[in-house]
């Protein structure tokens, strides 16, 4: 007989669950960083960072080969919470959220299902000051949030938690405030089951576009991309370690992955009241590129994800099954044993099977899209972009030679007839 056990998703996921008790469901925490790309991800074949405490959770777990995002991070967090393509939903204007859909979340879902409720890190989905309830609206019973393009996230930040603006975090940085913030929500929550959702800050560079620029803090704190995924090991690192303490480890599974890929240029300092722009470029399965944040490419939409479970997933697994961000809301429902929303049509489906039973997943192929009417649909090695374009992905990773449509193989063939009908159908959304 299935039964449920406890899930901590470092980015995004669910399950059904064995080993626990008949009556027990899982907890639920899901860490989403911030323009983190594969390239930027030791065991994924990133060779500029070093990311010890992920590596660590992919070796005791298992790692996806073909998740992919959003290019940037407002339409990959409406994608996530609500499991329904931008596009289904108009393309919400940036820094905003469907009024109507705030019902729809994955945070009402889970709150339904009578799970304790927090978010902490970075929302983007509203001017935060002047909407302080619209966490609570979409299922988050406590928060602890910067907003979007209010003030500092990092040194010297400006949170907003539970209402009221935070005035003791002065000389404290970001990052380890939104941490502790879920640690102590998950040490008064561990005898129910919760859900905390970390969209972490990092490693996004500083708001560059206020009036007043944003304090950088110390030098040598942040200067660099480099710092800024050295620190995002360090904090997911601090989670993990909470939840080992909290003797929850065995009961818990973890999914880390990213809301796009590494950004092509970061704003990593100032100079009196001059920002300076470094580009970023990394070593990823020997060879040099650059961030792809905002492109269609793999560089802006391949997203690391991984799951560790101990005791439930055997270690050191690589699958390529396709996920993408639509995914996580049905996975998660099926993993609580909570209720879809009502009468919502949803663009995801559960990976669920995956996690629990080594089933593949249920997605046949991936979705993405960009402003301009831009989008594509995918398999693990065809892709189709809305004016046309065929990439062989298998052979031409970085997309130099576009295909017509008869330039495909006959081996392609099942690819073209799928793929085909997947850009009429989200053509007509």
């Amino acid at each position: 007989m299935m039964r449920f056990v406890t899930a901590l998703l470092v980015f995004g996921g669910s399950l059904s669950v064995v080993g626990a008790a008949e009556t027990e469901r899982p907890n639920i925490v899901l860490i989403m960083a911030d323009d983190v790309g594969c390239d930027a991800i030791g065991c994924y074949g990133g060779e500029s960072y070093p990311t010890p405490n992920i590596d660590r959770l992919a070796a005791g777990g298992l790692r996806f080969n073909h998740c992919y995002s959003m290019p940037a991070c407002h339409p990959t967090r409406i994608c996530l919470m609500t499991g329904q393509y931008p596009r289904r939903l108009k393309n919400p204007k940036w820094g905003s959220f469907p009024r109507d859909v705030e019902k729809n979340t994955f945070g009402r879902v889970l709150q339904r299902a009578g799970y304790a409720t927090a978010v902490a890190g970075k929302w983007q989905l509203s001017l935060l000051g002047t909407d302080l309830k619209q966490p609570n609206r979409m299922g988050f019973e406590q928060y602890s949030l910067f907003g979007w393009h209010e003030g500092a996230r990092y040194y010297q930040p400006l949170i907003w938690q539970n209402g009221k603006r935070r005035d003791d975090v002065a000389e404290h940085f970001g990052p380890d405030v939104y941490c502790e913030f879920l640690i102590d929500f998950m040490k008064t929550n561990r005898q129910r089951p919760f859900f905390a959702y970390f969209p972490m800050a990092l490693c996004h560079d500083v708001t560059d576009d206020l009036d007043k620029p944003v304090p950088y803090g110390p030098r040598g704190r942040y200067d660099s991309f480099a710092e800024m995924a050295a620190d995002m090991d360090r904090i997911v690192g601090k989670l993990v370690g909470a939840v080992d303490d909290l003797g929850l480890r065995k009961k818990t599974v973890i999914l880390f992955t990213g809301d796009n890929g590494t950004p092509f240029r970061s704003t990593i300092r100032v100079e009196g009241k001059k920002y300076i722009r470094d580009p970023v470029f990394s070593v990823y399965k020997g060879k040099r590129v650059q961030g792809g944040k905002t492109k269609l490419t793999n560089g802006g939409t391949n997203v690391p994800l991984i799951a560790s479970w101990p005791g439930t997933i055997e270690p050191g697994g690589v699958v390529d099954d396709l996920v993408d961000f639509s995914d996580y809301l049905p996975t998660l429902a099926e993993l609580t044993a909570a209720k879809l929303p009502a009468g919502v049509t949803l663009d995801g489906k559960s990976f669920a099977s995956r996690l629990t039973g080594d089933k593949p997943a249920l997605r046949t192929w991936a979705y993405a899209e960009a402003p301009r009417n831009r989008y594509w649909v995918r398999t693990q090695r065809w892709k189709l972009y809305n004016d046309g374009r065929w990439f062989d992905m298998q052979n031409d990773e970085f997309e130099k030679k576009p295909l017509k449509s008869e330039q495909l193989p006959k081996s392609a063939d099942d690819a073209k007839r799928l793929l085909t009908g997947a850009m009429k159908q989200v053509g007509g959304f």
